[in-house]
């Protein structure tokens, strides 16, 4: 009896620390260098977050982005089924007052409905990237440009249109599914791609999970960024794959 009440005591405060580990606000900060970045541009800052689901974006969190942010990309997966939309418009209104907005659809998101999400993300200011480009213009006439694909899930990714939308200059994808990279080929010209999706695992035993555990990745046809995600899914816990957001400082090799 003894042993089933340590084994259940034992068994509580595991899944009470996952509970706290599937909570946390963590800012991980990525400094990334490209010789082909325009040097008519200034550093480029950007907070990223993906794969919400669930969640609401904690003063904690907020409160630990740096004054300077350019721009806000929000990777997918800010909604589930069963999320109200009234979440949605409390966690951008959190993110609102600090830069613009741009957001790609993650799997989870069209359990919400499509349209349902777009109306609010566009009475909210949000900008879509649904397989599109935005370009930005130096004061050179050199480009940043931001492309932004539907997630992969039943085949709604079209990067050509993404490319098709753009022109020359320093490319910045945003997929939801890392799984993109398979898709893109070292004549797109792209430099970085920000994706989540695979909760960096979210538990991982003895550093083994069901997908590798998020972080920067130098490949060969760009590099990228693959998040360990902000929320949970199915169960809100995690271990060995760290609830994060990131502050993204982009910049040209001196």
């Amino acid at each position: 009896m003894l042993s089933v009440l340590i084994f259940i005591l034992i068994t509580g405060l595991v899944i009470l620390f996952m509970f706290i580990k599937g909570n946390e606000n963590n800012l991980t900060t990525n400094v990334v260098e490209f010789e082909s970045y325009p040097d008519s541009f200034d550093d480029l800052h950007v907070f990223f977050i993906s794969d919400i689901h669930r969640r609401v974006l904690s003063n904690k969190l907020i409160a630990k982005i740096p004054n300077k942010v350019d721009v806000i990309i929000i990777g997918g997966d800010l909604v589930e089924s069963g999320v109200p939309l009234t979440r949605v418009r409390q966690n951008i209104k959190a993110l609102s007052d600090i830069a613009p907005i741009y957001f790609v659809f993650g799997n989870n998101d069209y359990e919400v409905g499509k349209e349902n999400l777009e109306d609010v993300l566009n009475e909210s200011g949000v900008i879509l990237l649904n397989n599109t480009a935005i370009t930005f213009t130096s004061h050179k006439g050199d480009h940043i440009i931001l492309l932004g694909v539907e997630d992969l899930s039943e085949k709604r990714d079209r990067l050509e249109h993404a490319l098709g939308a753009s022109s020359e200059g320093f490319k910045i994808l945003v997929s939801h599914n890392p799984d993109i990279y398979d898709k893109i080929s070292s004549e797109d010209q792209i430099s970085l791609i920000l994706s989540g999706h695979t909760h960096g695992g979210q538990i991982r035993i003895f550093g083994l999970g069901m997908y590798k555990k998020g972080r920067l990745h130098y490949l060969e046809k760009a590099t990228m960024l693959i998040s360990n995600g902000y929320g949970t899914t199915l169960i809100p816990l995690r271990l060995g794959a760290p609830a994060e957001a990131h502050y993204i400082k982009i910049k040209g090799t001196k």
